[in-house]
């Protein structure tokens, strides 16, 4: 088995939100359990929603489990630590409520797991759709004060959005996806969130509002606001243009625009795909399997090339140097 690169094909686990909606049916054919779907957990080792495999060897196994008892595969020596990458689409019918995310050091001794550094590529969004980005307070007091005061309109930072969009999300930063948009989102392995306002719902399942996290939103949320933006270079590859979106800490993320066929190099690492539109279909030298919108993989690291034909868009991310 060596030098042939395996390819795991992974089952979605779907998650109900009061926000959600239709698309991930609508847009890629997912077979959600209501009109108010959420989530589809594409690649998850977390134990509120992990993933299965769908093909070869390990099918059945959950990514849990081929994870520990195959650490060598990921270039996980002990097998103990967490599977470090949670990748989603989601579908924001709805605002999703305004939150922020701990980091490693305070989710460790607050919640007993990792923290939560996310991004999101815009996959669809309607006219006019904006999501919630970082904030105006200048100092930690004017933060608390506009918290205390439900000051929405003076704390929080709109922006507008489209297709292609891309934002990396560090943990302290305050956001949201807004009603209309259509998201992939690669983050740390966490499911943490401290929510600071969730405009004034009623949650149907209890009659009451949301709970509220202020103090903890408080305690972790960055002030003032400063945006990164990652530096993103394009290459051609074959009949692929790619365009690497970030190169951070716990991830790395590729977008593929495929028309003909590319080879992948080699990796150091696995990689977890998932297709974005089109037909792609890779074949390694174990392997051939094809995929249409909203199915994921995963390339396991064996030394070896995969070539990747068809028409369409796929997004690779990798694990960065902190959570390999």
């Amino acid at each position: 088995m060596s030098n042939m690169t395996e390819i795991l094909v992974l089952q979605a686990d779907l998650h109900e939100k009061m926000w959600g909606g239709t698309a991930l049916r609508d847009l890629y054919g997912f077979d959600i359990p209501s009109d108010h779907t959420g989530e589809a957990w594409v690649a998850s080792g977390h134990p509120n929603g992990p993933t299965w495999i769908k093909n070869g060897r390990f099918k059945g196994k959950t990514l849990v489990e081929v994870w520990r008892q195959h650490p060598e595969l990921f270039q996980n020596a002990h097998g103990v630590r967490p599977f470090p990458l949670l990748v989603k689409i989601l579908d924001a019918h709805e605002n999703l409520s305004v939150q922020v995310h701990p980091g490693n050091a305070y989710a460790a001794k607050h919640a007993h797991e990792l923290g939560k550094t996310e991004s999101w590529y815009i996959l669809a969004a309607k006219p006019d759709a904006e999501i919630y980005f970082g904030h105006h307070a200048q100092t930690r007091a004017e933060f608390s004060q506009m918290l205390e005061q439900r000051d929405w309109e003076r704390l929080l930072r709109k922006v507008p959005v489209k297709a292609g969009d891309f934002f990396y999300v560090p943990a302290g930063t305050l956001h949201a996806l807004g009603a209309g948009v259509v998201a992939l989102e690669i983050q740390q392995s966490s499911d943490t969130t401290y929510r600071v306002y969730d405009f004034d719902r009623i949650d149907q399942t209890t009659g009451f509002h949301r709970k509220l996290d202020l103090l903890d939103a408080k305690a972790v949320t960055q002030v003032p606001f400063a945006p990164v933006t990652p530096k993103q270079t394009t290459k051609q590859i074959g009949g692929a243009t790619c365009t690497t979106l970030v190169q951070a800490e716990y991830f790395n993320v590729q977008d593929y625009h495929l028309d003909g066929a590319c080879t992948l190099a080699p990796s150091d690492s696995y990689q977890i795909g998932v297709v974005v539109s089109g037909k792609v279909t890779i074949k390694s030298k174990r392997d051939t399997y094809s995929f249409t919108p909203g199915m994921s993989f995963i390339l396991l690291a064996d030394g070896s090339d995969c070539m990747v034909t068809g028409t369409g868009e796929f997004v690779l991310a990798t694990p960065g140097p902190a959570a390999k």
